[in-house]
Parts: structure tokens; sequence; C-alpha cells
């Protein structure tokens, strides 16, 4: 049988637990930002961290770190020109079960499957809004930037109040890349834009719903849902270029909140394990 001195100690520990896990419930906002704070100076120098998260139940629960710097977008641009193109259709500008012959010209490389898929082969614009948005397709992202146009992309952003997110070029555009035409966002603007979807404040409530109900299927699984529980909803947009990794979303914990991670500096799989302990972090809080 353990001691009195012994029993004592463990009733001492759970008490303290107890306590410690309630002061935590009662002012998540400090402690978040605590952890985050600790977690981000431990990093390595080279790790160049952009980050913003905030309650959807109660906005002054967040944390921001170098969130509005811009940083090189990768295929995180796609969720504005997902909104544009969601506010065509609102507008009854577009059809989105119009079909487009696809051709040898416009395949491109990099993620997707419409660059396997046979020239003429038919395929609508809302199976060409998945693709960029589940599979991050190039292709179909290409497509959808050449019907709507770069200029009322940016200016879609501008109308929604985002003003440093900007873009540049369409995907796979080397040679605009080495001319450093990039596409840019901040960390802090790409949430407001999840959360005007979020909040049905953008295209319709059925527009946002749809967007929402894509994002969830996205099936890069390396960043924001890398910790997480599986049974965790999550609907976001991930990006990937050899100096940046980037995750953009709405993770649906108890208490659901947006979170967007940028990472540079680092090899893309340093950039992983660092985006999912942040959102390990975050989640620890709002769930």
């Amino acid at each position: 049988m353990a001691s009195t001195t012994q029993l004592l100690f463990v009733l001492f520990s759970l008490l303290m637990s107890s306590t410690t896990a309630r002061s935590q419930s009662q002012n998540p906002a400090f402690n978040l930002a605590d952890s985050l704070t600790s977690y981000l100076k431990r990093l390595p120098p080279a790790a160049r961290v952009s980050l913003s998260t905030r309650s959807l139940v109660d906005a002054t629960l967040s944390f921001a770190y170098r969130a509005d710097v811009r940083v090189p977008s990768a295929s995180v641009i796609k969720l504005p020109i997902m909104l544009e193109l969601m506010e065509r259709v609102k507008a009854g500008m577009f059809n989105l079960d119009a079909m487009h012959t696809l051709t040898e010209a416009e395949k491109v490389g990099g993620d997707g499957v419409l660059q396997t898929y046979a020239d003429q082969s038919r395929v609508s614009y809302r199976e060409l809004l998945r693709l960029m948005l589940i599979k991050s397709d190039n292709t179909a992202t290409n497509i959808i930037i050449h019907l709507l146009g770069r200029d009322a992309i940016n200016q879609r952003l501008r109308k929604s109040g985002l003003e440093r997110s900007q873009l540049n070029r369409v995907m796979m555009d080397t040679l605009a890349a080495k001319q450093g035409r990039e596409n840019y966002v901040t960390a802090q603007e790409m949430n407001a834009l999840l959360e005007k979807v979020y909040r049905h404040q953008v295209a319709t409530p059925e527009g946002c719903e749809a967007m929402l109900t894509i994002l969830k299927q996205n099936e890069d699984v390396l960043t924001i849902p890398r910790l997480l529980p599986k049974s965790v909803v999550i609907a976001h947009k991930t990006g990937t270029l050899a100096y940046v990794r980037g995750d953009a979303g709405i993770v649906y914990a108890e208490k659901p909140f947006l979170l967007a991670v940028f990472v540079e500096g680092v090899p893309t799989p340093e950039a992983e394990r660092i985006i999912g302990e942040v959102v390990l972090i975050c989640y620890t809080y709002f769930n």
C-alpha cells in the first residue's frame, strides 16, 4: 500500500492540475499568446513565421505574429480566385454548370490531375473550382484566372478590404517568378476572407456553404490537419513552393477558429512540422 505521504502527493498533484486547467480555460487569450510566443522563440532563426489566429465565437481571443507581412502565397492565392468566381455567380454573370473544353495548350505542370486528361475533354466550371481547391490543380486555376481576369480578382480583393494581397501571375509561370512577379497574401487578410465566407458576408449564403464544403475536402493533410484528431473538420487551402509552406483555414473545434500560418526559410518538411505544432497549440485552447 502507498504511504500517507505518497497519497497526499498524488492528491496535491491532481488538485494543482485541476486548478491550472480552470485557470487556462478562464483566461485562454493570455495563455494562448504566452504559449505561442514561447513556441516561436524556440524556433531556429532561419524560420520566418507569419501567423494569425482568432476565435469565431469571441473575437477578443486572438493572436498575431507578422500577420500583416506580405508573403509569397503559393496556392493559397486560390482563395481570392474562388471568391471572385462565386461573386460572378451571385451577380448572374456566370453558371458553374457551363462546360469548358480543355486543350493541350492549357495544361501546366505541378499539382493537379487535369494535365492527364485527354485533349478536348469537357469539364464543368464547378468541377474546375473543385479541382482548384481540393487538389490545388494548377491547370484548373489558370483556366479560371483567364476566365475572370487578373485585374478583376485584384479588384475584388480591394472591394473586400484586403489591401496587401495580390495576384500577379498565373500558376507555374516560372519566368514571372524569376522576374520578381510573385503572388502575395498576408495571414491576417486570408483569415478575413475566410471569415466573410463563414459568416455569409460574400456571394450568397448557398455560395458560401458551397465554398466551405469544397474547402473541407482539401486532400493536403500535412499542415493544419497534421496533429489534430481525424474527426476534426477543417475547411482550408494550402500552398507550397520551395521557399514557403502555408495554410489558411477554419478549424471546427468546440469553439471554431480561424488560422493562417506561413513558414519561410526552412525546408518544406520542417515548415510542415512547425505549422502542425502551431495548430495543435491553438486547438488545445480553442477546443
